[in-house]
């Protein structure tokens, strides 16, 4: 069944508005303030078959550096699209080779453990962090400001302990 994909550009540099006219013939294009993120709806039977075509159509066009798909699929995973140098492709395979796996699933391993370790490294950064404001300020503090931060309040309120 042929549907709808949703699919994220971002470009290895804001595209000109001649570019952006170009491409707009091509397929249709919402493009961010900066015109560094563009988001296509692509025909197609699957979000990898999505991919493919818009590289295609666009890779001439734009410089683009990577297509994503922009909804998660039935596993909860966003399907990169990325062109890799001879180099780059042929240091995978020799990776994944060394491993006993395919190249594809060699770096889609690589991927998700290289996200994997920024969420964490994140996290322990955000969490020094909140430990350092709870030396000088109480958790009630911190949490009010950080909800009327959260909220756009221009005026943090400062709890008074009863």
């Amino acid at each position: 069944m042929t549907a709808h994909h949703a699919i994220e550009i971002v470009l290895t540099r804001p595209a000109t508005a001649e570019e952006l006219r170009r491409a707009h013939s091509a397929a249709r294009l919402a493009a961010n303030t900066d015109r560094t993120r563009l988001l296509a709806l692509q025909r197609a039977k699957s979000p990898g078959r999505a991919l493919r075509a818009l590289r295609r159509q666009l890779d001439a066009l734009l410089p683009i550096d990577v297509l994503t798909s922009h909804y998660p699929d039935q596993y909860g995973q966003v399907l990169l699209n990325l062109t890799l140098s001879n180099t780059a492709r042929t240091a995978i395979r020799r990776a994944a080779a060394t491993r006993g796996q395919r190249p594809q699933d060699f770096l889609s391993h690589s991927v998700a453990a290289a996200v994997a370790r920024h969420e964490q490294q994140r996290r322990r950064h955000l969490t020094a962090q909140l430990e350092g404001l709870l030396v000088h300020h109480s958790p009630e503090e911190v949490l009010t400001c950080a909800a009327d931060a959260l909220l756009g309040h221009r005026h943090h309120r400062v709890p008074t302990k009863r």
